[in-house]
């Protein structure tokens, strides 16, 4: 079964050209300007969006993007209607493929069948869980890929040949690979070195490598999407949008912009990567 994933990866491969992948927020800085956001995110250059489930301990998550989740939570978003605002923005877009992002916790709580019945429905195309390891795939990663979604997996720097298969066993869609070790927003990625760490994981898988943590700049995303079959930005769209809120923590005429002219920018930057390459 061909997912809206796998759809756009091989669209971009028949294009010659990278993913530009952006995070934001469920629910920041408030439902509906967060869905305003969600709907300005492909017009500006969004190949594929992850959108962060808010929760209240998110480990592997830095300062910008834990506050954005505390902002989120503090509006009201829960995982039910996290799930309404992907229904929301499938009304007019059928095609950008959505991935959930986070922890288990509010999934378990929610109920494994349930949530993902109500994420199929909704339009959402896959998953990425940050706790959950390859040991746990009888949890969600098995069920999930049963369901039609892609069960999306990290490795990191630390993750060796040793450990590799057994990340990449069940994974779908495309492996996103941690360009940094610690948390996001932490430090920048070096292009040279995570080239090497592409190369590796191709070794092992045919599924497109897209990689995230570190990466700020229009520049950063070129040298990036030179490497990897994507290149995905978080932190620095999460930042913009909170230099836009005003002194209450709450969204202005200008955050919904804030956030398009930088996906903009920045989607320039992956996009000329490939021609740079040739």
């Amino acid at each position: 079964m061909t997912t809206r994933i796998d759809a756009r990866f091989a669209e971009l491969a028949r294009q010659g050209r990278s993913a530009f992948v952006t995070f934001v927020m469920a629910g920041d800085p408030d439902p509906a300007t967060s869905l305003d956001i969600l709907k300005a995110l492909p017009k500006a250059g969004a190949d594929v969006i992850e959108i962060g489930m808010p929760f209240t301990d998110p480990m592997a998550d830095g300062p910008s993007i834990q506050a954005a989740g505390l902002r989120a939570l503090k509006a009201g978003m829960t995982l039910k209607k996290t799930l309404e605002m992907v229904r929301g923005f499938r009304k007019d877009d059928d095609s950008t493929p959505l991935v959930l992002m986070g922890y288990y916790n509010p999934i378990y709580i929610y109920g494994v069948d349930k949530f993902l019945v109500d994420a199929k429905t909704s339009g959402v195309d896959g998953l990425i869980i940050v706790d959950l390891p390859p040991e746990e795939d009888n949890e969600l990663c098995l069920p999930a890929m049963k369901a039609g979604l892609n069960f999306i997996r990290l490795a990191t720097p630390t993750t060796d040949d040793k450990r590799l298969p057994a990340v990449l066993a069940n994974t779908s869609g495309f492996v996103y690979y941690v360009s940094i070790t610690g948390i996001t927003g932490s430090a920048s990625a070096d292009s040279t070195v995570v080239g090497e760490a592409v190369a590796r994981i191709k070794r092992h898988t045919k599924l497109p490598v897209c990689v995230g943590f570190g990466i700020r700049t229009p520049d950063a995303a070129r040298a990036i999407a030179e490497n990897a079959n994507g290149a995905v930005v978080g932190t620095a769209l999460v930042d913009a949008l909170n230099a836009s809120l005003d002194a209450g923590g709450r969204a202005t005429p200008k955050t919904v912009g804030a956030v398009a002219d930088l996906v903009a920018e920045l989607a320039q930057g992956v996009r000329g990567a490939k021609q740079a390459a040739e």
